[in-house]
């Protein structure tokens, strides 16, 4: 998941938080992309990295999806009603 401590933080935040804005879905999967290959520069391309390195995206999808898309859809089932 991608909850970490608040002092683990602070190691990442500065440089995350100099991107002003993501325009469309190309620049987030470009910027998604990036940092995963980041994450496997000095590591050794073996199953096991590749792995993790694939379903952290995939669980922080996951946990995006759980939080707002999940919410959205109820709120249009209590606004117009379930099937």
């Amino acid at each position: 998941m991608p909850y970490i401590k608040k002092n683990d933080r602070v190691k990442y935040l500065p440089g995350l938080s100099q991107i002003k804005m993501i325009e469309t879905k190309g620049d987030l999967e470009f910027c998604i992309f990036f940092l995963m290959k980041k994450y496997m520069e000095d590591r050794e391309v073996k199953y096991a990295n590749l792995h993790d390195c694939t379903y952290a995206a995939q669980h922080c999808a996951d946990e995006f999806r759980r939080r707002f898309l999940d919410k959205r859809e109820d709120e249009a089932i209590e606004s117009n009603g379930d099937v």
